[in-house]
């Protein structure tokens, strides 16, 4: 009689919701890999429409608390290009600093408590904390920073409430700003040290053929600009993501997959899919570190080297956050003026677990129409189940809680919208 073996993880946690991990084996084969998300959906692009289009920016922040920037950038940006809106150059660069502030905030937190404990064989951060004080404690004061940044630019460190269709409420006064330089210049430094420590972590030889995707600008690091670019060779505009791109519900999750329209293939993004793309437009620091760091050629393809790609873009916003902080002056307006009109726009932004889409139709008296919001995660849940199949087999041998292990440092590789509980994955196995 076959043998059979289901083995469920009841619950994932580190991430922003509620999971499970299921996977089914017959006699030594892999049935089947389910990322099981199991938390009732909370309906937000339900809930915008009705609602006036300026109250857009504050509810789509509420969609995550480590990410907020993100969700309010990409609607700010879409509901912009429905109106018509032009912001001006002012404006622009205070949201990239904005996103610099997420940048630090969100890739201190995952790296130095969610993710290096991972690689040095620790159950956490606050157990790593013992043997490595001094890398912990930096952990600590660079996401600092980026809360800092995000109170003076956004007027508090979660869900700001300062990002605005057309700009900002409130411009910083330049004091407010010049008082962060000091700790910016202490945590240039610092990201610097951290990566290189990143580099020299023990990583697993894993390789996938992945096609990643990210934004890419020709004149900068993407953030909240550019088109869709792939390691597949295409780039396309935004207006054409969902050409490229869609979204479909799975019988075992409450949360959308999103998968290559043409292929039904799954695709990656993230840190990694951005370095990759995009390494030549980091800023001088950054590139040159990428360049010091030896086993860290582009294009990548272990996924367990997205912390050192994390660790670069530190690097990057601390630069280019530096750089906006030195030479900002108040100006006005803030937020530029605009009507309403009935229309519909678009736009993707890079949130630290890569990128986001969002499109929404407003009709003449602003209202919300529709609304479809499309987050990191999503897309990379495909990937993972992938990942998955692909690197079970090598370790179904190994005892029952050093596979749990393994499993939750491949998922973890992907900073799936985590919380910070003390466990992951909970394995259970069912032998038959």
């Amino acid at each position: 009689m076959p043998e059979t073996r289901t083995i469920r993880v009841e619950a994932l946690s580190r991430v922003e919701g509620e999971g499970a991990l299921n996977i089914r084996l017959r006699d030594g084969t892999i049935e089947n890999v389910q990322l099981n998300i199991y938390e009732p959906p909370r309906f937000f692009e339900a809930l915008l429409r009705g609602r006036p289009l300026e109250e857009v920016p504050d509810i789509t922040a509420r969609i995550c608390g480590i990410c907020p920037v993100a969700y309010q950038m990409s609607s700010v940006h879409a509901l912009e290009a429905a109106l018509g809106i032009g912001i001006s150059p002012e404006i622009r660069r205070l949201r990239r600093l904005l996103y610099c502030g997420e940048w630090i905030e969100s890739h201190a937190l995952h790296i130095h408590f969610l993710h290096a404990p991972d690689f040095l064989g620790y159950e956490s951060g606050i157990a790593m904390a013992a043997d490595h004080p001094l890398e912990v404690r930096r952990g600590l004061r660079l996401k600092k920073h980026g809360n800092q940044l995000l109170e003076v630019l956004g007027g508090r460190a979660i869900h700001p409430v300062n990002v605005a269709v057309g700009g900002f409420y409130r411009a910083p006064r330049r004091e407010e700003l010049a008082a962060l330089i000091p700790d910016f210049e202490w945590g240039l430094e610092a990201a610097v040290d951290m990566t290189r420590w990143l580099a020299g972590l023990p990583f697993p030889e894993f390789t996938r053929p992945y096609e990643m995707v990210a934004l890419s600008h020709p004149d900068e690091y993407p953030f909240n600009e550019g088109d869709v670019a792939s390691t597949a060779g295409y780039t396309i505009r935004v207006s054409e993501y969902e050409r490229r791109f869609e979204e479909l519900h799975v019988s075992h999750s409450t949360a959308l997959q999103s998968q290559r329209t043409e292929t039904a293939g799954c695709y990656f993004v993230g840190p990694l899919a951005r370095v990759n793309l995009c390494r030549d437009r980091l800023s001088p620091a950054a590139r040159r570190l990428a360049d010091d760091i030896i086993g860290f050629e582009t294009p990548c393809l272990n996924p367990y080297k997205s912390i050192i790609a994390r660790g670069l873009e530190v690097v990057h916003v601390y630069e280019e956050a530096l750089s906006i902080l030195r030479d900002y002056r108040p100006f006005q307006p803030a937020r530029i003026a605009f009507t309403h009109r009935a229309g519909e726009g678009c736009a993707a932004t890079e949130a630290p677990r890569g990128l986001i889409y969002h499109r929404y139709r407003v009709n003449a008296e602003g209202l919300v129409e529709f609304a479809k919001i499309v987050p990191p995660t999503s897309q990379n849940q495909k990937q993972i189940e992938d990942d998955l199949k692909a690197y079970l087999p090598s370790i179904m041998a190994e005892p029952d809680n050093r596979v749990a292990e393994l499993c939750e440092r491949l998922v973890r590789n992907y900073d799936p919208c985590i919380s910070c509980s003390t466990h992951f994955l909970k394995l259970h196995w069912d032998r038959r």
